[in-house]
């Protein structure tokens, strides 16, 4: 990079040493309470020799919370000498989010995950996708970016990947999948925004895998475990690392895609709300999801809200006080090109 496309992050690990570096890369932050300041965003670099490059992210949102501590559970163990190429994880990407508990960042209601390929001379969330995108992920052979519900959805956990309706890596990508092993894999036809951390990876030549593991604000022992033994699974197969063997296999995964607008239920107004399916369901086009209830004005009907198409309960909501336009249930239908 040079000129306006160079980073203003200056990173404290050199990604060329072999070893294992840990540090931050320091966005430059001038504030009222500090001048010269920099927000500190946690770094690990574990390399050593050839072999495949893989990134490792968390924190793309600040309130899903159970990559960030698969991945750091993850770095205390990496060791140099079960490495064969390198490991970057970036168990934070967008710190300021991750570190305040929410989807997007305090400092400027930045989403990193809709900010790809970023802006060098933008807010911080910008300059944060735009070192992602041109030096993180240069050179990079894969990506998995581990997200979950928040705190405004869960998720059955699930692996998400774009697949092009004549995808040349299609084999490849269904075989890399298979390793990772989650319950579902949910295949993107398209990526309208084109502003996703898969985005930014294609974009550099890398494959990525996106996860959803539960959410609900919280971590919980079982989805910790199994992505744990994701990781494992997949790191080995992809080469990079040795001594991470996991006798839990992977559990069959359900190949399934997500299409359009028709694939998500929405409030149509502002209420508690009630559902009427659970995770797993199948459910049909038409059929009841809940009901939107107004206790101010008890005496009122609630308003009802219907799937616009059939499929399986992928996700749904958890506060029950929702507004118009919030997400109740989002569902997938199986992909029978698989």
């Amino acid at each position: 990079m040079s000129g306006a496309d160079e980073s203003i992050i200056f990173s404290e690990v050199d990604f060329s040493a072999d070893g294992k570096h840990q540090g931050f890369l320091r966005l430059p932050h001038s504030v009222h309470r500090s001048a010269y300041g920099w927000i500190p965003i946690p770094v690990v670099s574990v390399k050593n020799g050839r072999g495949p490059r893989v990134l490792l992210m968390a924190g793309n949102h600040g309130d899903e919370y159970e990559g960030q501590v698969a991945l750091s559970k993850l770095v205390r163990r990496l060791r140099p000498e079960d490495v064969s190429g390198q490991i970057i994880v970036l168990p934070m990407a967008n710190f300021p989010a991750a570190q305040a508990g929410l989807r997007t960042s305090p400092l400027d209601e930045g989403n990193l995950n809709r900010s790809f390929p970023g802006d060098p001379e933008g807010t911080p969330t910008q300059i944060i996708a735009h070192y992602i995108e041109s030096v993180l992920l240069k050179g990079t052979d894969y990506l998995f970016d581990l997200h979950s519900g928040g705190s405004s959805l869960h998720y059955l956990p699930s692996m998400l990947m774009g697949m092009a309706p004549d995808e040349p890596d299609r084999d490849r990508k269904l075989a890399l999948l298979e390793a990772f092993g989650l319950p579902y894999s949910l295949l993107f036809t398209q990526d309208r925004e084109n502003r996703f951390s898969s985005s930014a990876a294609s974009r550099q030549g890398a494959i990525a895998i996106a996860t959803e593991l539960g959410g609900s604000g919280t971590v919980t022992p079982d989805i910790l475990a199994m992505v744990e033994s994701a990781l494992a699974r997949v790191l080995a197969y992809v080469g990079v690392l040795a001594g991470e063997a996991t006798e839990q296999p992977p559990a069959p995964t359900r190949i399934m895609e997500v299409g359009g607008e028709d694939y998500y239920c929405y409030a149509s107004d502002d209420g508690l709300f009630e559902p009427y399916v659970e995770l797993g369901d199948r459910v049909s086009a038409g059929q009841p999801a809940g009901a939107l209830h107004t206790p101010e004005t008890p005496w009122r009907a609630p308003v009802e809200v219907c799937f616009a198409r059939g499929g399986v309960v992928l996700c749904k909501r958890v506060p029950g006080r929702s507004q118009r336009g919030d997400c109740l249930f989002h569902l997938a239908s199986d992909y029978h090109d698989a």
